[in-house]
């Protein structure tokens, strides 16, 4: 049995860098230990899939967001493997049916200052019943606030927690937001 172990390479960009997926400070290069050429991503990503492993972090249960910053994987739970993906898709994609924008800005209608991420997600959870760890609540919330945000509804009044790479890349763990028409917080 041959092993399937996918890896990304980050290397600065050569003259002739036509042909490869270029990113902000440097390339990407796929290699799997099985001897497989991987020309791109969606080589890659194909790959790991006829392989049953994760998609998202090729199989190493590690997101390498930026060369120099990688968390555990978000889509297998860490796992590598293409059957936790799945089941977190689904569960996903049932979060996105059952949470909906208009859900979250009924819930948030009547906060009248500041409101974490956190706050949201535990009152979205508690209108719907959901135990913890059914769906993805967190995420859901926070990307129907972030387009609620998009929108205009709602500032980001949070300051990063982390400055990943510069101001390009950054982190928030629990930010918080107010409506746009509120006023802003008392220093």
């Amino acid at each position: 049995m041959k092993k399937h172990t996918i890896t990304a390479r980050w290397s600065e960009i050569p003259d002739d860098a036509d042909d490869l997926v270029l990113v902000r400070g440097g390339f990407r290069t796929y290699l799997c230990l099985c001897g497989r050429p991987l020309a791109d991503r969606g080589a890659a990503e194909s790959h790991a899939m006829e392989t049953n492993q994760c998609t998202t972090c090729l199989g190493s249960a590690t997101e390498q967001i930026v060369p120099s910053f990688s968390q555990s994987c978000t889509s297998c739970a860490g796992t590598g493997r293409r059957a936790v993906q799945l089941t977190w898709e689904l569960a996903c994609a049932e979060a996105e049916a059952t949470i909906t924008v208009d859900l979250v800005r009924e819930l948030i209608a009547p906060l009248t200052g500041p409101f974490r991420l956190s706050e949201v997600a535990d009152t979205v959870r508690a209108t719907l019943d959901l135990p913890v760890g059914r769906l993805p609540v967190g995420p859901r919330v926070r990307d129907v606030l972030r387009r609620l945000e998009a929108d205009g509804e709602l500032v980001l009044i949070s300051a990063p927690d982390e400055l990943i790479r510069g101001t390009t890349v950054v982190l928030y763990r629990d930010p918080y937001w107010q409506h746009a028409s509120a006023p802003p917080p008392a220093p």
